[in-house]
This record gives structure tokens, sequence and C-alpha cells, in this order.
């Protein structure tokens, strides 16, 4: 039986774009240039529409198109019509048969969007942003998919790759130390792309294309690569329906949002645009997650309008992360800094010329904007590939090695790939511990890419955007084998937040700007107070004064870096009578995993100069309670001779 639909416009009311509910119908609203539109009805699983309902002539505005819909719309689905061709939703809150991850039906036929539905609200309850400042933040970076899926996760199969998975691993995020979850985008995009060997041609199949453009490609039979990392073109007011395991994307992903809230850890998403997007567009899809979904930040990838996102009274809280801000308001305005993972590589592995770059990083924080550190991201090695090979090997993305970066900065420590050999797999482990002081004892944002902590490993892929398996799952057994680098990073993190002086409000100065007799911070060399930047110098020093620390105690800190292959004497600042230097970290102890729990560590007994080992950091921390052993028998002495 055929069902009648009523189609009324009210030009005296802006519609907002795409499908929303309105009582007993729905309000529709399509941008097009076409001179004929309208919606087109699906039942579930049907590629014939069975009706058509066009705009009425009042119900167009320039290039909008809108009506007021009444009817039975129970069981259907739709799509838009523009001069006879059919059109996706770009507005579109949940797409039909999405619901399966790398279904190959995804790159054929056309794309149907399900209805809102109607009293669908839903309860945030008391939900706050945590607002944790740029300098306090600990980011952790995941996909949403990848991050749980390996069945190590320890997840039930249903939750494994979803929204649920994240809120499943809160418990973990918490004890590792994280503030700021980063998460690779969770819009809905085509994940299926199709090659032709004929023409050695990798192309995907870009949402909304219309039904006549996807019959003229190539059918599902074709050969086809999964687009896993998601940086590409997709419908952004859906969150994606293959990360959830409830069958409620939106829901889903609220409920993640508020757990995550509720344990004081924020939500930052990527989105990516290719620049063909208008510029009003771009602000409506960051709008949209800042209202309908609570995100604390956005990542902007590729290309996007980003002064007037920043400029945008509706954002003023909003993180925003890119790159190539020109300027910011403030380090809610943050730089993703390429330039530090590769400085720090090429200082770890023992480049000449690089301690002006180290210099640089330690202390680069700027109050206008904020810097995000890593020393590892999606694009590039693993913190584990960085010191485990010197070439990439992407064999497996089909493409003869020849894509992804050749320029890794890395080193594999003596062998390439997996080895038995206890004294490089020692130097690895301790590579790693000197990168990770280098991350987080830098002023700029940390950011750890997940599994980094305990040692993950994508076999030396440094472009794994097509690989849907164990190269870019993470492997959560590895948190046993690698058991001591995950206790480093634990305590790393502790570290950084619970001394202020490693992430400062304001940039240090290098500067006795409050006339203390002491820089806030200050740069030396194997002799205190002469740093060298010799090119074939690997050796510096930094000094933290404690008295510009908002810490009560006022605890001064020193940090040690040698990265050449031989053992050499630092000498340490003086430091006040009653007071000593107390070790807090050294890579190169291996017996106690390189660290001592604050307070516990030895006492130097030479409190002039000290051995800092090849390749290896040292921190030390000022401690005015303990004193060395020589110092309190000469006190002893003193006092028995009175």
């Amino acid at each position: 039986m055929k069902q009648d639909y009523i189609a009324v416009a009210d030009k005296s009311r802006i519609y907002p774009p795409g499908v929303a509910a309105n009582g007993d119908g729905f309000d529709v609203c399509f941008i097009s240039e076409a001179e004929s539109c309208g919606l087109l009805l699906f039942k579930k699983g049907s590629r014939q529409p069975v009706a058509r309902i066009p705009f009425p002539h009042e119900g167009r505005m320039g290039n909008v198109h809108f009506m007021t819909v009444k009817g039975e719309f129970e069981g259907l689905e739709y799509a838009f019509e523009e001069d006879g061709k059919e059109a996706a939703d770009p507005f579109g809150r949940q797409f039909a048969g999405c619901g399966r991850w790398g279904h190959k039906e995804r790159g054929t036929g056309g794309i149907h969007t399900v209805f809102p539905k109607k009293g669908a609200d839903f309860d945030w309850e008391d939900d706050r942003l945590p607002a944790v400042p740029a300098q306090d933040c600990i980011i952790y970076k995941i996909h949403p998919r990848g991050f749980t899926k390996h069945a190590s996760s320890g997840l039930s199969p249903e939750k494994r790759g979803t929204f649920e998975g994240v809120i499943e691993k809160i418990s973990y995020l918490k004890e590792l130390g994280i503030t700021t979850l980063e998460m690779m985008p969770p819009v809905e995009f085509n994940e299926i792309i199709l090659i032709l060997p004929e023409k050695s041609e990798i192309f995907g199949l870009p949402q909304g294309m219309r039904r006549e453009e996807q019959e003229e490609r190539p059918s599902h039979t074709e050969p086809v690569k999964l687009n896993y990392w998601g940086y590409c073109s997709g419908f952004y007011f859906a969150p994606k329906a293959s990360y959830c395991s409830s069958g409620d994307p939106s829901a889903e992903f609220k409920r993640m949002v508020k757990a995550l809230h509720h344990a004081g850890i924020e939500l930052v998403i990527e989105l990516y645009f290719d620049g063909s997007e208008a510029p009003g567009y771009v602000l409506d899809v960051v709008r949209f997650w800042a209202m309908e979904y609570h995100v604390d930040g956005v990542h902007l990838v590729g290309f996007a309008p980003l002064s007037l996102l920043a400029e945008d009274p509706y954002l003023k809280n909003l993180k925003l992360w890119g790159e190539g801000w020109k300027e910011g308001d403030s380090r809610r305005i943050c730089e993703y800094n390429s330039g530090f993972m590769m400085d720090m590589r090429r200082f770890l592995k023992g480049d000449e010329g690089m301690l002006s770059a180290l210099s640089y990083h330690i202390r680069h924080n700027p109050d206008h904007m904020g810097v995000i550190n890593y020393m590892a991201n999606v694009n590039g090695f693993t913190m584990m590939d960085m010191v485990s090979y010197n070439e990439k090997h992407n064999e497996d993305n089909g493409e003869d090695n020849q894509d992804g970066s050749d320029q890794n900065q890395s080193w594999n420590c003596g062998a390439e790939g997996p080895v038995r050999k206890k004294k490089v797999l020692s130097l690895r482990l301790r590579q790693l511990k000197n990168a990770l002081l280098l991350l987080f004892l830098s002023q700029g944002t940390p950011l750890l890419l997940s599994g980094d902590e305990f040692g993950q490993t994508k076999q030396g892929n440094n472009n794994s955007y097509c690989q849907d398996n164990e190269i870019s799952w993470l492997n959560w057994g590895l948190i046993r084998r690698n058991k001591d680098l995950f206790a480093f990073v634990k305590q790393v993190i502790s570290f950084r937040k619970s001394h202020d002086l490693f992430h400062m409000a304001k940039e240090p100065r290098l500067m006795d700007y409050r006339g203390l007799g002491l820089p806030d911070l200050s740069y030396h060399g194997e002799k205190a107070w002469q740093p060298e930047f010799d090119r074939c110098s690997r050796q510096f020093g930094a000094f933290y004064c404690g008295d510009y620390s908002e810490d009560t105690e006022k605890t001064s800190f020193y940090t040690a870096y040698n990265m050449h292959w031989e053992p050499h004497e630092f000498a340490l600042p003086n430091l006040p009578k009653g007071r000593a230097w107390q070790m807090v970290f050294n890579t190169a102890e291996d017996s106690v995993n390189g660290f001592w729990p604050e307070g516990k560590g030895p006492v130097l007994k030479d409190q002039k100069k000290v051995m800092i080992g090849a390749r290896a950091v040292c921190v030390f921390m000022e401690n005015p309670e303990v004193l060395p052993e020589k110092t309190v028998r000469e006190k002893e002495g003193k006092k028995d001779a009175q």
C-alpha cells in the first residue's frame, strides 16, 4: 500500500542541515546547486526507492532546499536526490550497512542514512570537561579499533575494537597517568580501497559518491585494501558504526566520553579535511563535536581554516591542535611538533651538532601557543622499532617497500629487527629509557603513542595505513614481556606530574628574573655553567632552580645527558650548605631498572662531580634532609672535638 507524505516549507525559520526529528515528522535540509531536489525513501537493505518526496517550490533559499515532512517512516532509510541522481546526506548521523568493518559491499551501491530516533536525548548528568592545562597534559594516542582489537586485550569479542572497549581500559589509562586521550578519526568513512592491478592504480571511493559514479567503478570483486587509519574525507557528523558494539554508535560514543570525563580524562579527536570543504562546513563540524559529543578538543589533520576556528567564540575553551599555526591566543592552541621527534632521535643515536636543538626543545613552550612533543607517532616507527630497525620494512603494504618515509632517524643498536643477543637488547632498553626522559623532561606537552609504554612493534613498518591486523593492533601481552619498560614509563610520568619545574606555566627564561641569584633554567657542559655547543660534543646538563617552583618544597634538579658511546665526567652545580644531590634516574643502572623511588636513591659521595655512563641520562634531585656519608662523618667529628 502506497504511503502518502505531506511536505511543507516555512521560510520564516532556519532549518538545520540534514534530517532532524520535529514532532511527528522530520525537518529536512539539503544544500545543492541542482534545480530539482528531493528526499528518497528506501526499505532497509533495498536499492530501489519506495517513495520520492520533492522539496516544495517555496522551500528554497539560494542553494539551500528545506521542508518539513510527515508520514510513516518506520523501517525506512533515506538519501537525497539532485537532478535525478542519488546523493548521501553529508550531515547524516548514522548510515546503514556500516556496522561491519571492512565489508566489501561498502565499495558498491548507494549510501543510505538511518532516520534519527525521536526522543533519544542522552543523559549527560553532571558531565564536566576536565579542562586540564596544556602544560599538565599527558597525551596518549590511540586508534579506536586497534587499541583493543587484539585478543590479548582481555575483552570479550564483541567489545574488542570499539568505543565500549575504550571504556573498559579507563582504569589502565589512570594507572599509566594519562590525562588526555587522543583518538584517530572516529567519524564514518569508507575503509574500502579498490585496486586496479592493470593500471597499478589505488584509490578509495569517496563518501557521498552518487550511484551513477559508483557504477563506473570496479565491482567489489576487485582486490581491496583497507584504509585502517581513516585519513580521508568522510561523514563528519556520524561516529563510525563499526567502532560500536551496541548498534547505536552515537550513544556508545557519548557513554565513552562521559566515562572518560568521570575519570578526569579528556578526549581529543582527530578530524581530517582534504581542503575541498567550505570553511563554514568545517566550522560546523568542529562545533558539532564540541556541543553534541562534549569532546575536549580537536586535532585538525590535512587542510582546515585554522584562523577561523581559533577565532570562533563557541570554541574558545576547546583545545585545537594542528600543524601550521601562525599564532595563538593561549596554549589551548597547540602545534604538533614533528621537529622535536626528528631532532631528539638524532641526538639519541649520537649524531653530531645536536646540542643546540636539544637545548631549544627542552625549554620551548611559549605562552601564546603550546607545543606537542613526541618521539613516535602513527606515521613512522614506534619507539621500539626506532631502536630496532635502521630501514623501513613495508613489504606487506604491497607497494614494493616504496611507500613511507626513508628518513626515520632510527638506529637498530647493532642488529636489524628481532634478536636474542642480551647486549643488543640491553642497549635498546637503555635507549628507550633515554628517549622517554627526553620526552617527559621537556617543557612542551608530551604525547605517548599507544603501546610504546610496553614495546609495541610494527615489525619495522613505518606506514601501516592499510594494516588491519596484528601489525597495527596493540599486543597487550607485551606488558608482561617488557615489564621493566612499562614500570619505567609509569615512574617517569609520575615524576613529571609531581614536579612542576618540568611542566612550568611559563616558558623558562634562562634568566634570574626574580633576583634569587640563579636563573630558572641554566645550561651546562662537562664543566658546570659552561655549556659546550661544539659540533662533536654529545654531553649536556640542565639545572632547574627550585626557587622558581610553585611547589612548597622548592626542590632543585639537575639532568645530565650523555649520548656519547663512552662515559663522561660531569661537574655538578653547587647546592646551598646542608643540601645534597641525590640520584633519581640513571638509565645505565640496570640493577634498579634505571630509577629509584623518590627520596630513596643514593646520595652522591662526591657532590662536586659525577661519572655519567655511555649513552645514559641521569637525573639528580636536591635533598635537604639526607647528606652524603662523608659529610655526616665530618659533622660527627667536629661535634666530638668540641
